[in-house]
């Protein structure tokens, strides 16, 4: 059941009004983050409804035993996608990451795509990365994952030891080195005999989330499943 809104949020709406993201129109005050308009429009994979076989999980097939998989929306540099990212990850808005978490678990939820999980382990960052920002977008997505779905976010069990730049530019080969022994498991007895869901903003080549679940695989009886906002599929246009 929905809730009325509040006299003072219908004042606090008018006096200081608020831009969507991604078309920087007004945004009601029953909205956030995104409008209504954008968010339909938004590049859905769909892969809830198939989370043991679509694309993003083959593209972890060989590399580690995956559960299931999913992504939000597909991810293309230089569209309405990339810039909803960009602002999460630079623009100083951690909001963004807990309100499409939010948004992301009510739709998955509708497929069962959280039926087992036990805990969400958001991808880390490095120190001084996460100083220079202020947070870590993936913490913040699960945040607003675990709001909707009441499973725990584990965001002390995984340690980013070593960072070399971006993965941007980078080929898939040259992402595998770069993260191979990037992370650090801090706490095997709390993920042990756990499903857990890794977090992350974007998957590209996966090699960050194959070096974080080897590093969570270490502990006794865990299946792991990785969720994210985006994915780079070259093959979708």
């Amino acid at each position: 059941m929905k809730q009325p809104i509040s006299v003072l949020a219908r004042l606090i709406d008018t006096l200081a009004p608020r831009s969507c993201t991604i078309c920087g129109g007004r945004l009601t005050v029953t909205e956030e983050v995104v409008c209504a308009c954008c968010n339909h429009n938004l590049p859905r994979t769909g892969y809830s409804k198939t989370a043991y076989d679509n694309r993003l999980v083959r593209l972890f097939w060989g590399r580690i035993p995956i559960e299931k998989g999913s992504a939000f929306f597909f991810y293309k540099p230089r569209s309405a996608t990339s810039n909803l990212l960009y602002q999460l990850k630079y623009g100083g808005h951690p909001e963004i990451g807990e309100r499409l978490g939010r948004i992301v678990a009510a739709e998955l939820a509708q497929d069962g795509f959280f039926d087992g999980i036990t805990a969400l382990v958001p991808v880390p960052l490095a120190r001084q990365r996460e100083q220079e920002r202020g947070y870590n977008q993936s913490v913040e997505i699960a945040r607003g994952v675990s709001a909707e779905t009441g499973i725990p976010v584990f965001d002390n069990v995984l340690k980013r030891i070593t960072f070399h730049g971006s993965q941007t530019q980078k080929d898939r080969w040259e992402r595998s080195e770069n993260v191979e022994k990037a992370f650090r498991l801090l706490d095997s007895s709390a993920v042990s005999n756990q499903h857990l869901l890794l977090i992350d903003d974007v998957i590209t080549s996966g090699a960050t989330l194959v070096a974080a679940a080897n590093e969570l695989l270490k502990a006794v009886n865990v299946k792991v499943s990785v969720l994210s906002l985006g994915f780079a599929d070259n093959d979708v246009t």
